[in-house]
This record gives C-alpha cells, sequence and structure tokens, in this order.
C-alpha cells in the first residue's frame, strides 16, 4: 500500500471554515450534489424516524429538513430499542430524477427507497438482497444504462470481513442480476484490514471505489481504481491522520461542487460524541495518462485540514437545529425514538410543549431498554441544555426528565410516590440492570422543575435544577462522563414512564428546550 506524503498544515486562510463542520453524531455519511443544493444522509441505526436529510448550499453550513425512513423494517424487530441495529451507512444518490437511498441492516440485507422530492413521500423500504452482515451498499448507474452495486461484510453476522462485493443491477435498483463477485480482497493486500465502507464512482476512465479500513478510532481512508467495475482494483491510501489529531479520518463522501472543485466529507470518531463530519479539499494527481484523472488527493496533501476556504462563499452560519418549543405538541427534525413509536406516546394539543403519556412499562427504571425515550445527539462543543418539565396526574410511580443515554446513563427529573412529587436524579453504569440515586431526592411540591445539564469538555456533564421558591439552579450530584453505544454516540434524552399496574399513570409536559 502507496501512502502520500504529508506536508506541513496551512495556515487558516480569511474567511476558512473550521472542521469539524458538524460536530456531533452524524455516522457514515454520505452526500451528493443536485443543482447548486447539497443532500446529507446519515446511519440512524435502531432509532425512528431514521435516515436524516441535510440540505447545504456550501458543504460547510448544514440544515436538518427531514428523514427519509419514518418506521423500520421489519416492524417486529423494532419494538424495542436495538441501538447498534437497524440502519448502517446509508448511500444517497440522484439519478433519473430521483433521490435514492440504499442502506445495510446487518441482520436482515439490503434495503432500497426512493422519492423524486427529497422531502419525501419516500417509497417503503424494498429489500434488494436479503442476508445477514450485508452492510455498506453503494449503487452506481453508469453511462451506458448499466446499473451496478458494490457492499461491505459485517463479521459479527456472517463470518465475512475484509472484502467489497460487487454485483449487477437492474436499472430500476429492484433486482440483482447476479449472484456477485468478490471485486477487492482486504485479506490479499498487505496491511489492510477491516475493508468497509465502499462508495463506488465514475470518473476519469476508471472505475472508483473509495472506502476505508483500520478501524473507526484508527484507520485511514483508501481509494481503489480499475478499468472494470469488477476489477482487477489498484490501491492507495488517500487520508490518514499524520501529524494532525484527527484520528481515523476515513468513510464518507466525494463531491463536486458547482464550480467544478472536488471536496470529501468524512468522519472521525470521539468517543461520546460519536463520528463528527469534517470536509476536506480534494483534486486529483497529475499522475494520469492520455489528460486521464490520476489519484484523488484528500486534504493537506493525505492528511486532514483544521480549516480552509469553503466551496463557495459561506452562508450564514448554521448548524442543525437543537432547541425546540415543540408547537402544538410536535417534536422538531433532530428528534427520534429509540424503536419504532407506539400509539399514544404524544398527545397533541393546540400550545406549545411536549405532552407523553407516563407509558407503563416493567423496564421503567432502565431507559436503555424503553422504546419511548425522544433522543437526539450529544452536541460536540461545551453548552448548556435546559428544559422546564411538568409531571400531570396521580398515578403512582410515574417519571419523567432529562437524560444522558449511553452504555451508561443518568436522568435528572420528577417522580410521584405516595407522599408527592420529587426531584430525583439517577445514573445506571454501563452493564448495570438498575439505576441508582446520584443525588438526595428533594420535594416538588407543584408538580414542576426547571432542569439543566451543562456538558464540559470531555462529555463531562453536571446536572442541577430549580424547584419550588429555587432562585437559583441548584448543583445535584457529582459530574457523569457520558459514555457512547457500541456503534452510535451519547444522546440527549426526554422520556416519561411509569412501572406496570392498572390505569392512566399521568403525562409529563416539557417546554423550552434549549441548547445553549
Amino acid at each position: 500500500m502507496t501512502a502520500l506524503p504529508a506536508t506541513a498544515p496551512p495556515t487558516a486562510p480569511a474567511g476558512a471554515y473550521r472542521n469539524p463542520v458538524l460536530d456531533a453524531d452524524w455516522s457514515d455519511p454520505d452526500a451528493i450534489r443536485v443543482g447548486d443544493d447539497y443532500y446529507l444522509t446519515a446511519s440512524s441505526f435502531g432509532r425512528a424516524p431514521g435516515l436524516p436529510i441535510l440540505h447545504s448550499r456550501d458543504l460547510v453550513n448544514w440544515r436538518i429538513i427531514g428523514h427519509a425512513l419514518q418506521r423500520l423494517e421489519p416492524e417486529q424487530a423494532f419494538t424495542a430499542p436495538r441501538h447498534d441495529c437497524g440502519v448502517w451507512a446509508p448511500s444517497i444518490r440522484h439519478h433519473a430524477g430521483r433521490f435514492w437511498i440504499f442502506w445495510g441492516d446487518p441482520d436482515h440485507g439490503i434495503y432500497q427507497i426512493s422519492a423524486e422530492d427529497v422531502r419525501g413521500p419516500w417509497s417503503r423500504p424494498h429489500l434488494l438482497k436479503a442476508g445477514r452482515g450485508l452492510i455498506d451498499p453503494c449503487p452506481l448507474w453508469d453511462d451506458d444504462g448499466r446499473a451496478y452495486l458494490v457492499h461491505a461484510w459485517a463479521k459479527s453476522r456472517s463470518g465475512i470481513k475484509n472484502r467489497l462485493t460487487g454485483h449487477r443491477m437492474s436499472p430500476d435498483g429492484r433486482e440483482l442480476l447476479d449472484q456477485g463477485r468478490t471485486v477487492v480482497d482486504g485479506d490479499a493486500l498487505p496491511g489492510w484490514f477491516t475493508l468497509e465502507g465502499p462508495k463506488l464512482y465514475r470518473h476519469g476512465g476508471w472505475y472508483w471505489i473509495f472506502a476505508p479500513a483500520g478501524g473507526v478510532e484508527t484507520g485511514w481512508q483508501g481509494a481503489f481504481r480499475s478499468r472494470d467495475v469488477f476489477g482487477p482494483y489498484e490501491e492507495r491510501i488517500v487520508l490518514a491522520q499524520g501529524r494532525t489529531g484527527v484520528n481515523g479520518p476515513h468513510q464518507g463522501a466525494w463531491v463536486r461542487a458547482a464550480d467544478g472543485s472536488d471536496w470529501f466529507l468524512h468522519f472521525q470518531q470521539r468517543g461520546a460524541y460519536g463520528r463528527v463530519v469534517h470536509l476536506q479539499p480534494m483534486r486529483w494527481s497529475d499522475e494520469g495518462r492520455d489528460g486521464e484523472a490520476g489519484w484523488p488527493v484528500i486534504g493537506d496533501e493525505g492528511e486532514p485540514v483544521a480549516a480552509h476556504r469553503p466551496p463557495v462563499p459561506a452562508e450564514r452560519p448554521a448548524a442543525p437545529a437543537t432547541g425546540d418549543d415543540f408547537p402544538g405538541g410536535r417534536f422538531g427534525h433532530q428528534w427520534s425514538w429509540t424503536a419504532n413509536p407506539g400509539q399514544g406516546w404524544t398527545v397533541a394539543h393546540g400550545g406549545d410543549g411536549l405532552r407523553l403519556a407516563c407509558r407503563r412499562t416493567a423496564d421503567a427504571h432502565d431507559l436503555r431498554r424503553l422504546p419511548n425515550v425522544l433522543v437526539q445527539r450529544l452536541p460536540g462543543r461545551p453548552c448548556t441544555v435546559e428544559v422546564e418539565l411538568r409531571l400531570d396526574g396521580s398515578g403512582a410511580g410515574a417519571r419523567a426528565g432529562l437524560a444522558v443515554l449511553g452504555d451508561a446513563f443518568a436522568w435528572i427529573g420528577l417522580e410521584r410516590d405516595a407522599l408527592g412529587t420529587r426531584l430525583v436524579h439517577r445514573f445506571a453504569e454501563p452493564a448495570a440492570e438498575h439505576e441508582r440515586d446520584a443525588a438526595h431526592s428533594r420535594p416538588a411540591p407543584d408538580g414542576r422543575a426547571h432542569l439543566r445539564i451543562e456538558l464540559l469538555p470531555g462529555a463531562r456533564c453536571l446536572f442541577s435544577a430549580r424547584t419550588g421558591d429555587d432562585t437559583a439552579f441548584r448543583p445535584s450530584g457529582p459530574p457523569f462522563a457520558a459514555t457512547p453505544w457500541r456503534w452510535v454516540g451519547a444522546q440527549l434524552g426526554l422520556f416519561a414512564a411509569a412501572p406496570e399496574g392498572g390505569g392512566p399513570a399521568g403525562t409529563a409536559v416539557f417546554t423550552r428546550f434549549r441548547v445553549t
């Protein structure tokens, strides 16, 4: 394998953007340009709605405009949280006047959906290839009208890894036309391991597969080229950490801007913050023959850049929404449930505020098992998260609160017992079956609380609250270190629950959710 030489990073120019351009867990990003607009999607795993759709006019400032997948299929497989399953590493394309998204579910196979408008409606998921361990699919419609698909393998389900498989595909994306064949065998490449995440392109007389290897925390980005879509392919490392602090930079999208400049979006694994997204300049080396493109050169001669001039003059600074007033009881596109939603989880009304029913369940003591937790990504920068909560009703054991959720979790909120409503703060360590008190409870006589989490560097979380006649927030418990799930960053969550029993348990009303 051949690594590109590295040079010292340049001084940040005036008007530069700074990486990461998406400083939260937008895992395994893929992006395209359609006219002057850019669209990005990312892994959503077991959350619903899934397949978020982000829009930008400059590749730097992004807004979330919706989701392409309202419910996960098969439905029965996602009635309970499956945090590291579901939608893995999607590819988004625009072809024949339609938007297409392909993704792999490691337990069920490769799915495809399409839509005329990126905002929907999207078609129902079509299972293109059934099987376990089929992940990271990417289609290509060639200039001659033929279509192809490449995908990778998850060893945890199939026993296969470090291998990319190619298929001929029907132009309508509904059928694979052969049994598939190995197009790149990572085991035959000295030093290559965990080859995955392929993106298939046609450029400069070559078929190109952009694919990462080496693992999410320590890996690199590879490029492969061949005259034939089924190989044989030459390989080269085109992006690696080098002397930078950006570990494992890989798996993303090559995008050509309207002015003809080339760019590469990729992720960096950052622990509890998940996989944050960087934007790298990209060019083609002069190694081509007869005017053809050489190899892609990404970043600063193969190392990630911290800052760079944007592809086009930057728009007004923007980022995916975080705060929410919940108008009419509806929540914004930044939120998803931890499983397919059920009837009656939310209560519609005419004003502002999110009304969650205190759903009775045997798992009320463990937020990791609750499907009715509304979550959004943990911000990658220090910030303060606040929300106001009112707990209505009289059912004993009803509880609701603001949480930081991962393999470990902590929450602060209200709980009702025989003596009234109290402010509680609880946590659970990884693998612990039950939560524990992080601080002594105290009365919340009017059933209201103003909850706060301060997110500090290193994903340390400080909890506090105001209740009753408090004039200031009172700290609660020791710092909590947020943790990710296996492939998913930690998340902020709102929930309402109650232990098993008869009759309604009440309603939790959340208002003025703010991230500042």
